[in-house]
Order: C-alpha cells, then sequence, then structure tokens
C-alpha cells in the first residue's frame, strides 16, 4: 500500500518544469487547425452579413441598411470586447511580478475561446437542421465573448499556479460546459439572464474555485515574497476596473431585447454599480484602525452590484431596488474579501488568488435569486400584459407559465450553474494534476519569468514592500500603516 502511495505521489508530483515549448505550440497549432477544419465545415454567414442581403431586404420589405442588426448590437460589442480583452487583463496585473502573464495569457484564451464558443454555441443554439450550419452575426460575436466571460473567471481563482497549456485545457472544458449549462437554463427551463449573473458569474466563478481546490498547492509560502502587489501593478490593474465599471452597462444589457428592455437594463446596472462603490469604500474604510483604504476591496467589490445585477437587469426592479442591490453587494463582497477568502484557504484548501468568490461566484449566485424573486413578484399592474409577455418571452409552449412559477424555474437555474462549475471544475482540475503541462514550482509562482523573456532590469527582484495580497487576511495591530517590509 505504502508502494502505491509512493508512487501516486511521484506521478502527481514530481520535480516541476516549466519548458513549454514542445507543448505550447504543439497545442496551439493543432487546435488552431482543427479551428479552421470545423469552421470550414460548419460556420456561415447569417442572413444580415451575407452578400445576399440586397435580396433579404426585398423579401423582408427592409427599407434601410440601418435596420440591419450590425447596426444596433455593433455598439455593445466593442463594450464588450473591450471588456473582455482590457477590463479582465488589466484587473488581473495586481501581482507585482505577473503582469505579462495576467494580459498576455487573457488574451491568449479569450483568443481560443471566443472561435469554440461560436461552434459549441452554434451547435446548441442556432444549427440549421435542414443545411448542417451554424449562421453567425454580430449577436453570435457577443454571445461568444460572454461564453469567453466563464473561463476568465475562473482563470482569476487560479491566477500564477498555471501553465498557459493548462489554461488552454481550462478554456476548452470551461466553454464546452458553458454552452451545455447555458442551454439548459436559457432554453430547457426558459430562465432570463440577460447579464449572465447565473450563466456567467456563478459559472466561472464556482469552476475556478473548484479547480483550485483539486490544484491546492500546500507548499505556496515558498512563493509569497511574489503573492502582492506593488504601486504600480495595483495602478494598472484600477484601469482594469474603471474599463470594467464604465462598460458593465453594455454587458448587462448587450443581448437583451430592443426598446425598454435594454434601455432597463442599462440604467439599473449603471445605478447598482454607483450605489456599490460608495458601500465598498466604506467597509473597506471601517476595516483598518486608521480608515485607510485597501486598493483590493477598491479593484473589485466596486464591480460586485454589476454583477449581481445581471439577471434582473432588464426586469422591472425600480431604480430603487437596484440601489438597494448595489449597497448590498458592495458591503458582501468587501467582507468576503477581507474575512471569506482566508476562510476558505485555511478551511476548505481553496488558494482564490483574485478573489473570484466574491467577486463573481457569490454575487452571481445571489444574482440569480434575485431575479427569481422580482420574476416571481411580476405583475400585469407593474408590467402590462405585454410588457410580461416581451421581458420573460411567454409565448409558444411557455405562453401558460405562471410568473410564480416562473421565478421557480430562475432559481432553479441558479442551482444548475452552482452545480455545473463546481463538478466540471473538480474534473477538470483533476486533468490538470497530470504531470504534462508545465506548470510552476511552488517556489516559482506568480512569476512571469517562468513563461515570458523580460527585460534585463526585470531579470531579479530585490525586496520590496508588500502590502497588497488578495489571498491573506491582513490584520494591523498597533503600527501606524499597512505597510510591512518582505525579506526575501
Amino acid at each position: 500500500m505504502g508502494n502505491c502511495c509512493d508512487r501516486a505521489a511521484n506521478f502527481f508530483g514530481p520535480q516541476k518544469n516549466t519548458n513549454v515549448r514542445v507543448s505550447l505550440p504543439a497545442v496551439c497549432f493543432v487546435w488552431q487547425i482543427a479551428m479552421i477544419i470545423l469552421f470550414g465545415v460548419f460556420i456561415r454567414y447569417d442572413k444580415e452579413s451575407d452578400a445576399h442581403w440586397p435580396e433579404t431586404k426585398r423579401e423582408e420589405n427592409i427599407t434601410s441598411d440601418v435596420e440591419n442588426d450590425f447596426y444596433f448590437r455593433y455598439p455593445s460589442f466593442q463594450d464588450v470586447h473591450v471588456m473582455i480583452f482590457v477590463g479582465f487583463g488589466f484587473l488581473m496585473t495586481f501581482l507585482k511580478r505577473y503582469s505579462f502573464s495576467s494580459v498576455g495569457f487573457n488574451f491568449l484564451i479569450a483568443s481560443f475561446g471566443l472561435q469554440w464558443a461560436l461552434l459549441m454555441q452554434g451547435w446548441f443554439h442556432s444549427l440549421d437542421p435542414e443545411t448542417g450550419k451554424i449562421y453567425i452575426g454580430v449577436e453570435s460575436l457577443i454571445n461568444a465573448d460572454f461564453c469567453c466571460a466563464g473561463s476568465l473567471i475562473a482563470y482569476g481563482a487560479i491566477l500564477g499556479k498555471v501553465s498557459p497549456v493548462q489554461l488552454l485545457v481550462v478554456t476548452l472544458f470551461g466553454v464546452t460546459l458553458f454552452a451545455v449549462e447555458e442551454y439548459i437554463i436559457l432554453d430547457l427551463l426558459h430562465c432570463r439572464d440577460a447579464g449572465g449573473s447565473m450563466v456567467i458569474h456563478c459559472f466561472g466563478g464556482y469552476y475556478g474555485l473548484a479547480i483550485s481546490w483539486v490544484l491546492y498547492r500546500p507548499n505556496l509560502h515558498q512563493s509569497k515574497r511574489l503573492q502582492g502587489s506593488n504601486y504600480n501593478s495595483d495602478l494598472f490593474a484600477m484601469i482594469g476596473t474603471l474599463f470594467l465599471w464604465m462598460f458593465w452597462p453594455s454587458f448587462n444589457s448587450a443581448i437583451t431585447d430592443h426598446g425598454d428592455g435594454q434601455h432597463r437594463a442599462a440604467i439599473n446596472t449603471y445605478i447598482a454599480l454607483a450605489s456599490s462603490v460608495l458601500t465598498a469604500v466604506a467597509i473597506s474604510s471601517m476595516s483598518q484602525k486608521r480608515g485607510k483604504l485597501d486598493m483590493v476591496h477598491i479593484q473589485n467589490a466596486s464591480l460586485a452590484g454589476a454583477v449581481a445585477m445581471g439577471t434582473a437587469a432588464e426586469f422591472m426592479i425600480t431604480p430603487y431596488g437596484s440601489l438597494i442591490v448595489g449597497f448590498c453587494m458592495g458591503i458582501i463582497s468587501t467582507f468576503g474579501y477581507l474575512f471569506v477568502t482566508p476562510f476558505l484557504e485555511r478551511v476548505f484548501k481553496i488558494q482564490d488568488t483574485c478573489g473570484v468568490h466574491n467577486l463573481h461566484a457569490v454575487p452571481g449566485m445571489l444574482g440569480g435569486f434575485i431575479g427569481a424573486i422580482v420574476a416571481a413578484a411580476a405583475s400585469e399592474e407593474v408590467y402590462s400584459k405585454e410588457g410580461l409577455i416581451n421581458t420573460f418571452d411567454l409565448e409558444g409552449e411557455f405562453a401558460d407559465r405562471s410568473l410564480g412559477t416562473q421565478g421557480g424555474f430562475q432559481a432553479a437555474g441558479t442551482c444548475v450553474s452552482i452545480a455545473f462549475g463546481l463538478i466540471g471544475g473538480a474534473l477538470v482540475g483533476f486533468i490538470l494534476k497530470f504531470p504534462i503541462w508545465g506548470d510552476p514550482a511552488d517556489d516559482h509562482c506568480f512569476d512571469d519569468e517562468a513563461y515570458w523573456e523580460l527585460p534585463e532590469d526585470e531579470e531579479t527582484i530585490p525586496p520590496v514592500l508588500e502590502y497588497n495580497n488578495h489571498m491573506i487576511h491582513k490584520q494591523q495591530d498597533i503600527s501606524e500603516s499597512n505597510f510591512s517590509v518582505d525579506q526575501s
């Protein structure tokens, strides 16, 4: 028995080798060639992006090119695209020695993920049974970006501890799981989730946390000197926060119905975001003896209101209701960074680098349940009969569904997203434990040098002032400030 345990330990935990000269190019080339083949077989332009558009205009009595969906959706697509590639990427640059990887690997996995998402979502949502083709337009691009967001959220939980090859595997399975759970929640259960509280944030958060739990590193303290931030890295991360904060109303309203629903989603998100900033600042200041602010809280908890507003954004939650959601989420998220993140690491062995539990998983879960409550409480007096049908898409086989039943299905959809995230993440984490992916050793985590050529003046890192760490609960004693010298 002892020999078996020793062999297992040697298999899953040999000396780490970060040389990905063969594996990374092989995966990139093979998977990109596979995308080219699959796109050639399945993907085609839809009627609004095809060269036959003039004929479509005649047949459908469309008088102007302005009625093409491109002109309605492209501004929102631009905003969402900036969030995916700039917002998410720069938000993760807080680590003092991991900015290249934060932005560069975010770029890599989003670029692969959006291609795989167009295929996966196409097979589940828009495959033409007669031709066997997937027809894509500008809304398909928005949905593909949404699909990538789940994997990028998961990346935040394992930031600094995995190789680029592992991240591509996380994205491959993450996009696949996302497409399946999205189909179950939106099509089979017929839930409404325009901003993705359930299908994006809740799923992505718990997916990343489950992977991090399986990949737990008991000796991660060997990289402690690199886990914190410095002044410049926090400033870059704040740029990511501001991009996300400004464009989140577009994120939550991008695929809602034209007209009042889209308008309302943008307003509700805008208000919730503003509210969460004030409560995040308040709790951050209250948590320190001298009332100083922690940049971790401002970078992250200030966005929690938008995450929780995703499901209910297009509902008649009222402006003051949106303020209440943002108010509560700013408090809950900040308390999560102060107390829950260190508790998860100490008790459940979950090393959540970016604190996705507090920004995505819990606000996404609560957002799903908030949407369920608001849906169940909807009435014809508030929405009008036609408004109820449009908002909750109560047509066809769902025309006789009561609003109480709709609320129940909304809550069930949230549970489905949690289950897919936890179970799928655990399975993917086990795959990532195989010693073939080139992940860094415990004393070489959170360091760009493992996978990037660095400028000469960055080859060594002297002792630095470490004042910001997403994974450690900083208890301030009687000292005059939060700063402490970390000796390497």
